[in-house]
């Protein structure tokens, strides 16, 4: 892996003890050209604020036991990733706030201007190796835009193994989607359940813009957590896409 890849401020906490794991979590953030500074604000913003509600803060230290280990990484180019949380177990409240506080913290860092799908899905597969055994492993993928440089991830993911997919795509908000914007719109959508997500019960979680994004992160989170944790069906808002009241 080129040097672009690196690890630098990375907060970590050892999780060679965590043996009962029932969920390992990596949320992979696309920073390409498409993404300007706002936007990477709001998805690091994002996903702290989703991490903190009560209902997702509930599922995930639900069973200190048997925890869920959170990582999160930024992608871009081929060559391009770089890991902002390592495998943090979320055991308590406080684990949880002291990962929202490092995503509030973290500043946007130069990167190549590509979309790199393919590769994102092949750093993050690696990355399992360093992670405790958990029962399940997940990646979702965050993205607005179909893969313009590296693998194609149609060709990455026969070698996922039994590593869940899962992708929050960011398209315009509904009310501007009109015309040749929402067929795109619709089309990216459709590549990324056709070419990306990968796995038994992988899905697609849309955004309406990246004002969108937070609740967007929390409707996917339930939906992975209450899957679980809780053993039954998604809340109907979560399976029609209405957001939370």
């Amino acid at each position: 892996m080129a040097a672009a890849c690196v690890a630098a401020g990375l907060w970590a906490l050892p999780v060679a003890a965590q043996g009962n794991c029932r969920l390992a979590l990596q949320l992979a953030l696309d920073i390409s050209g498409s993404v300007d500074g706002r936007e990477y604000r709001l998805q690091m913003d994002g996903i702290a604020w989703a991490l903190e509600q009560p209902d997702v803060l509930s599922a995930l230290i639900a069973m200190p036991s048997a925890p869920v280990v959170l990582s999160v990484f930024e992608w871009s180019g081929r060559d391009h990733q770089r890991v902002i949380l390592d495998w943090w177990p979320m055991l308590s409240d406080a684990d949880v706030a002291a990962v929202a506080g490092q995503l509030r913290s973290t500043t946007r860092r130069d990167a190549p201007v590509s979309t790199a799908v393919g590769s994102a899905l092949a750093f993050g597969k690696a990355r399992f190796a360093t992670a405790p055994t958990c029962a399940r492993e997940v990646i979702d993928i965050s993205g607005d835009g179909r893969n313009n440089d590296g693998h194609r991830p149609q060709d990455v993911r026969p070698g996922l193994g039994n590593v869940q997919v899962n992708a929050l795509v960011i398209g315009p908000p509904r009310g501007d989607a009109i015309g040749a914007m929402g067929r795109e719109h619709d089309d990216l959508l459709r590549y990324f359940r056709q070419e990306v997500i990968s796995g038994p019960g992988a899905f697609v979680e849309p955004a309406e813009g990246y004002g969108d994004y937070a609740r967007a992160m929390r409707r996917k989170l339930l939906r992975e957590l209450d899957v679980v944790v809780l053993g039954h069906a998604a809340h109907p808002w979560v399976q029609d896409g209405r957001a939370p009241q």
